[in-house]
């Protein structure tokens, strides 16, 4: 149920604004799923609810279906958005469980410099969220990234990103985006500093 709140929230931002895409974010994390990425259900999860009667938004509806962590999510969706229109975006916004704010709105932000004023992080939890969650968030799955910005060299870090890579598929990126190649491929344990299409080199 929560998973289609997030679903349907997004689809009312996008239809709030005809100069916006919607973007569905996920790769291909679960044998027993088959390869069917979490994007695509979701796409197709919006399209069986007849996109809340807000069809317009379909038009402007697409997938990205590679991303691993959610690291991924928001750095491979701006890559996405620009190989879809050309551009990259003005503004984002980032529609998950509220307990993930921080990891989103500060960590990974942070990480590619995305300017916080042009950020917006919408949360919906689940109801009668276990005290233990919120606690496995903090210790288990935002931490790491306070001292592996990118996810690059902690150990529970990597062994995500493989787990949840079963198919064993390629990552395309940065093709449709060349100027994030090198915060793509930046593997250290600092922030990457060089120019970026929505900041300057440092």
């Amino acid at each position: 149920e929560t998973m289609l709140a997030h679903i349907h929230r997004g689809v009312e931002l996008a239809a709030e604004d005809n100069a916006t895409l919607l973007l569905f974010s996920g790769g291909q994390p679960r044998v027993a799923a088959g390869p069917r990425s979490e994007a695509l259900s979701y796409w197709e999860t919006a399209d069986a609810e007849g996109w809340f009667g807000l069809a317009g938004v379909r038009r402007r509806a697409y997938t990205e279906e590679q991303a691993r962590d959610s690291l991924e999510n928001l750095l491979f969706s701006i890559c996405r958005f620009h190989e879809i229109s050309g551009r990259y975006p003005s503004r984002v916004t980032v529609v998950s469980f509220g307990f993930k704010e921080w990891r989103f709105g500060h960590l990974h932000r942070a990480a590619i410099r995305f300017p916080e004023a042009a950020f917006r992080f919408v949360g919906i939890d689940p109801p009668g969220l276990e005290p233990s969650v919120l606690a496995g968030e903090k210790s288990l799955s935002a931490k790491p990234f306070e001292h592996d910005p990118y996810g690059c060299h902690e150990g529970g870090l990597l062994k995500k990103r493989m787990a949840r890579n079963p198919f064993r598929h390629s990552i395309s990126y940065p093709q449709g985006c060349p100027e994030l190649e090198p915060i793509i491929s930046h593997c250290l344990w600092e922030p990457y500093g060089g120019a970026l299409p929505w900041a300057p080199a440092r």
